[in-house]
């Protein structure tokens, strides 16, 4: 049963001769409480909420730029707490904490979701990952500065931030959410947003080195359910039954996103698509595919099964992340004329991405 603590404001009262800070009370009045169980309270000194398995999400007003700011206090345990901004639908911009990985490099992740799915297993490394030493017995406090496509974190007061990086979806306004801890939760206190405060402090987001001369550009089927492969004699028709038109181009010149032109979670059946590409050869020869893959894939050259592969979350031992990268790699048997190459490629966490390579390009042309 949720409980209520006596009329309780989240935040510290805070004036500046600059800009004035919005201090959001922590009620139902400001506040859509979406998670499993929570409890208003005065906890550790400040006026805080518990919040278990969920978020809450400021009514009634919408988030473009500006200061997100709040205090966590962390638990030694899997979750993934933090901000989600400018969510429209199932596209937002998020940064959240992993307080199981005190002073890992991925200690922490700032990432996109797309249509439901945050891919951050292409947005991954230094460019939008810090290691960090997190405590456990005291608040941590993190502020968030949103300006435009750019945003840079805070942690407990640093003078400058600890990572910058580049906002990818479409820049507009959205709604705003705090997400608190998992199974056993933590608690969020000191709320601030200050809409007039998005101030970019050397800004100077690490870069990702591209990989270069990857396929560019995947067209993209409609769903389908990856068990239809099971049977080989049925990929002529998986096949024949395919609707086209969607096209996916790499990003942060590592893999396509297969979300930008797909939606998941949609309520229907299906969690594959085909990803294809035409390489025309000017003669029978073998060619070097170096390619990869989340989460899971079946690769078919001109209608005939070459390759299966699992590229998931764990799916190679406990500390696999399954990030994307030219990790696997087949050979081609190209016929003179057009071939067609097909990726199976299906979602389950973490990224629904494709991306491939044929080193060796010559007596071929991509179409």
């Amino acid at each position: 049963m949720i409980r209520f603590a006596t009329a309780l404001v989240l935040g510290l009262f805070f004036t500046s001769t600059a800009v004035a800070q919005e201090i959001i009370p922590i009620d139902t009045s400001h506040w859509k409480v979406q998670a499993r169980s929570y409890l208003l309270e005065n906890y550790k000194g400040k006026q805080a909420i518990y919040l278990q398995g969920g978020s809450i999400k400021l009514k009634d007003s919408k988030f473009l730029n500006g200061t997100i700011e709040f205090d966590i206090y962390l638990k030694k345990e899997q979750a993934f707490p933090g901000v989600v901004f400018r969510a429209v639908g199932g596209d937002t911009e998020q940064f959240f904490l992993r307080p199981h990985l005190s002073g890992k490099p991925d200690a922490n992740q700032a990432a996109p979701a797309v249509k439901g799915i945050t891919p951050w297993q292409l947005y991954f490394g230094s460019r939008y990952s810090f290691p960090y030493e997190y405590k456990y017995d005291d608040w941590t406090h993190v502020k968030v500065v949103v300006n435009n496509n750019q945003a840079q974190v805070y942690m407990d007061y640093a003078e400058i931030p600890n990572l910058s990086w580049e906002l990818t979806n479409p820049v507009r306004e959205g709604e705003l959410f705090l997400r608190g801890g998992g199974a056993s939760g933590m608690h969020l206190a000191d709320v601030m947003v200050d809409e007039n405060n998005f101030e970019m402090v050397d800004f100077k987001p690490i870069e990702r080195k591209p990989i270069e001369g990857l396929i560019p550009e995947w067209e993209i089927s409609d769903m389908f359910e990856a068990k239809l492969l099971e049977n080989p004699n049925n990929v002529s028709a998986v096949i024949e039954a395919r609707t086209w038109g969607r096209k996916v181009q790499v990003e942060e010149g590592t893999a396509a996103n297969i979300s930008r032109v797909q939606t998941l979670y949609n309520g229907k059946p299906g969690e594959t698509v085909f990803a294809k590409v035409t390489i025309r050869s000017d003669r029978d020869q073998i060619k070097l595919l170096e390619f990869g893959y989340s989460d899971r894939v079946i690769a078919i050259l001109n209608e005939k099964l070459i390759y299966k592969g699992m590229n998931m979350w764990r799916s190679r031992d406990y500390r696999y992340l399954g990030t994307v990268g030219l990790f696997d790699a087949i050979y081609l048997d190209l016929k003179k004329g057009d071939n067609t190459l097909l990726m199976a490629v299906s979602e389950s966490f973490g990224g629904w991405l494709i991306t491939g390579k044929i080193q060796d390009n010559q007596g071929i042309k991509m179409k």
